[in-house]
């Protein structure tokens, strides 16, 4: 998933993209495919109930990392969808960039390269849960 990213930074990526499943919101979904050059799968615009698709496909495990740009000092129209989308990426374990030297950091690690498995901590809360 790849959210209003610099055209500098997706265009130094697409090496590292190559063999990635694609997938990003709205308009940004069609600038990636078109710049990039590769599939994209795209699901609707963010605040058309995107972020929520990116968010359930989080949850299902069909997305194991996220580079998500938004600007912190803007209200979001749809700002409950992207705390909603957050919150799912901490709580799933998905490693998320909200800005440009954590994408470069992800997009550079060696795991990119690699099958990772991730572990879902389980919190207190669930943990009470199970032992009622």
């Amino acid at each position: 998933m790849w959210r209003r990213s610099p055209a500098a930074s997706r265009r130094t990526s697409r090496g590292t993209l190559i063999g990635h499943e694609l997938h990003a919101t709205g308009t940004t979904g069609a600038l990636l495919a078109a710049e990039l050059g590769l599939p994209v799968t795209r699901f609707a615009s963010g605040p058309l109930g995107g972020d929520q698709q990116v968010g359930a496909a989080i949850v299902e495990g069909r997305i194991d990392f996220v580079i998500f740009f938004w600007d912190p000092l803007e209200p979001q129209p749809h700002d409950v969808d992207v705390k909603a989308l957050l919150r799912l990426a901490v709580v799933h374990n998905v490693p998320i960039a909200c800005n440009r030297a954590t994408a470069d950091f992800l997009l550079s690690s060696p795991l990119m390269h690699r099958e990772y498995e991730r572990l879902l901590a389980r919190s207190d809360r669930q943990e009470a849960d199970v032992h009622r």
